[in-house]
């Protein structure tokens, strides 16, 4: 007999009154009802929603009071917002929207809950179990003390100079944060992996590459903390993870190979692609993130991928695309996660193989850096060929009939960290931007490999310092008159944004931004 799991969220107040009485009368509530008393609805934010399916709920439903009737005010309208999101992504993963629900009732509706709760039970089981595989239970990690070591030999932090480049450099630290890539060296060196500092300033690292760029003795610092990210997080660390966990736990949750994932089904009907091509264009998590930021930030990141694909077909390029694509694992391996990382490779990989593609064609940056590198050196062959969609367009139209239409506006670049430093690519989005017709183009005073994080990474460390560091950057880029923003990353695009909504500073840092894709997309034309 198939067991069904199906956990109610169920408010303190209206609805746990009537939940109440129906156990004071035995009523013949469901069995497969899991019930979890919450002091209100808008206290389960989309992490809380999201993490029952990602340990193998089949079902999840949040039991609120009416609007109007909540006793923290906003309570209900929060859950709303929450709900739908949560419900877009599940649609979006192939689980379907179905399986979660947003329901009220009053102290004095019990009858009716259990008609719900009834009805809900069978709905599930028609709709069946899910495909998750919940994750496997964390074995304690042997020999902590002896892994630290090899991580350090292998990176040879030893032959760090104590010169303190690293940190004169550090946007973090810049931003006022105690925080020292020489000083975490040095105490992991020692033998103190367990210092409160380090505990702490290993999750708040940005990893964004700026103190590698600066070290004389060429010691790695970003690979080393993701390695010993790995290890923390092997011996039970939790990390410092942003929005509740929320994105590592919808990567988990990808890493079932029976999901039917629905990445590409919300493309416009004139976007060209062909599921024969050699080439396939590899989106990332763009439509997952408009979904989750729809109701606070609204960013369209989503836009990126089609505007990059209207470039490769304007070039009668049509791709195939991955029907379900999955994310590439890149912020799994970067918070620690290396298993869950290796898994997300492997149904990715095999996948692309299967199709008998040629070549891959990645607009994100951090994508592209986990294709080209991070698969490889761990093991994950890849028989195609990975290309920027920058190096392509670059040489689509240097092959001359290109041109550009006028774009009557001032621009400024924010530098990808994961393209301009770990790639040493910082040249190539500027070719595409000097091609441009603008009416004008102004760097900002750290840009190329100098240039300042956006303030995250992976989604862990997200704090006031971060803001800091976004404000400064924004900052920058009003200092160079500019009334236009290009990303090329479209964390960059959330980040940024995010500072924005800064309810005291909001329109001193109001700043448009458009992804560099978009501008070519909008601008790109036939001479």
């Amino acid at each position: 007999m198939t067991n069904f799991n199906i956990i109610l969220f169920l408010c303190g107040w209206g609805p746990h009154a009537a939940y109440q009485t129906l156990q004071d009368n035995g009523s013949d509530i469901p069995p497969e009802i899991k019930m979890v008393r919450i002091p209100c609805t808008g206290r389960i934010s989309k992490a809380l929603l999201f993490k029952p399916f990602e340990m193998g709920a089949d079902g999840v439903v949040l039991a609120g009071c009416e609007p109007g009737s909540c006793r923290y005010g906003t309570g209900t309208n929060t859950a709303l917002n929450n709900v739908e999101d949560t419900r877009g992504i599940l649609d979006l993963l192939g689980l379907g929207e179905d399986r979660l629900r947003l329901v009220t009732f009053l102290p004095d509706e019990p009858e009716a809950l259990l008609e719900f709760l009834t009805d809900f039970v069978s709905e599930i089981k028609g709709i069946g179990k899910s495909p998750v595989v919940p994750p496997h239970k964390k074995t304690p990690l042997v020999g902590v003390d002896d892994l630290i070591k090899q991580t350090v030999v292998a990176y040879d932090v030893y032959t760090c100079l104590d010169c303190g480049k690293c940190t004169s450099a550090c946007p973090l630290t810049l931003a006022g944060k105690p925080f020292s890539p020489r000083a975490i060296a040095s105490t992991i060196i020692s033998g103190n992996i367990d210092s409160p500092s380090v505990q702490n300033d290993i999750w708040a690292c940005l990893t964004c590459g700026l103190c590698y760029e600066r070290c004389p003795s060429a010691v790695n610092f970003p690979e080393f903390i993701r390695d010993i990210r790995h290890i923390l997080k092997k011996s039970g660390s939790n990390g410092h993870a942003a929005h509740g966990g929320f994105f590592q736990s919808l990567m988990r949750t990808m890493t079932s190979p029976d999901l039917k994932i629905k990445h590409w089904e919300w493309l416009p009907e004139e976007i060209r692609t062909d599921d024969k091509s050699k080439t396939l264009f590899f989106g990332g998590c763009a439509p997952y993130f408009d979904i989750f930021f729809r109701n606070h930030l609204g960013v369209k990141t989503r836009k990126i991928l089609v505007d990059s694909l209207r470039l490769l077909n304007f070039f009668d390029i049509r791709p195939a695309v991955l029907d379900d694509e999955r994310c590439c694992g890149h912020d799994l391996l970067w918070s620690g996660d290396k298993e869950n990382f290796l898994k997300l490779a492997r149904l990715n990989v095999d996948a692309i193989h299967r199709m008998g593609v040629q070549e891959i064609i990645i607009g994100c940056p951090e994508g592209y850096r986990t294709f080209v590198h991070d698969y490889p050196e761990h093991g994950i062959e890849c028989n195609f060929k990975v290309t920027h969609i920058f190096e392509l367009l670059e040489r689509e139209i240097d092959k001359g009939a290109v041109g550009f239409k006028k774009f009557n506006r001032k621009l400024t670049f924010q530098d990808p960290c994961r393209m301009s430093r770990f790639e040493n690519c910082a040249d190539l989005p500027r070719k595409l931007i000097n091609r441009l017709n603008l009416k004008g183009f102004t760097e900002m005073q750290d840009r190329e490999t100098g240039a300042i994080c956006c303030g995250n990474c992976a989604w862990i460390g997200c704090d006031s310092f971060s803001k800091a560091m976004q404000v400064k950057r924004i900052g920058q880029v009003h200092d160079t008159e500019s009334d236009l923003l290009v990303t090329a990353c479209p964390k960059c695009q959330i980040h940024l944004q995010c500072a924005m909504e800064d309810p005291f500073l909001g329109e001193e840092l109001d700043t448009k931004m458009m992804d560099l894709t978009s501008v070519l997309a909008k601008t790109i034309q036939w001479e």
